[in-house]
């Protein structure tokens, strides 16, 4: 059986690290981009089956990635954890264009994310 593809993008290398690592020992492959620009261009290659994204990231934010993806009918429907700050809202109507189908705030559970993460993907393409 394949394993499923998951894109990390963040631009801090130490939430890219605990997160691949969690990841790769839940039993996925992982791929991994440093800005928005790079994450979009690595869906558009990559083909994964999620993708975990920092809210605030040089070039794209993960908002304006997650509705690039959206605008693509290649990428409409990769679905989309955003990772945010402690303390930052994210707008209802910003996501409402984009298919972010969880956010959640830093620090996070590694087990927790997995957790989510396993839900998403074993989840059939359109439902939340």
């Amino acid at each position: 059986m394949e394993r499923a593809k998951i894109l990390i993008a963040d631009d801090e290398a130490h939430i890219i690290h605990v997160v691949q690592l969690k990841l790769q020992n839940g039993g996925f492959d992982v791929v991994t981009a440093m800005d928005g620009r790079e994450a979009l261009e690595l869906a558009r290659r990559e083909r994964p089956q999620l993708l975990i994204s920092d809210l605030q990231m040089p070039i794209l934010s993960g908002l304006e990635l997650a509705a690039a993806l959206y605008q693509d009918p290649q990428t409409r429907h990769l679905p989309i954890i955003l990772l945010t700050a402690k303390g930052f809202e994210v707008d209802d109507e910003a996501t409402a264009r984009t298919n972010v189908r969880m956010i959640m705030t830093k620090p996070f559970s590694p087990r927790e994310l997995l957790a989510r993460v396993n839900e998403l993907v074993e989840q059939p393409a359109g439902v939340c």
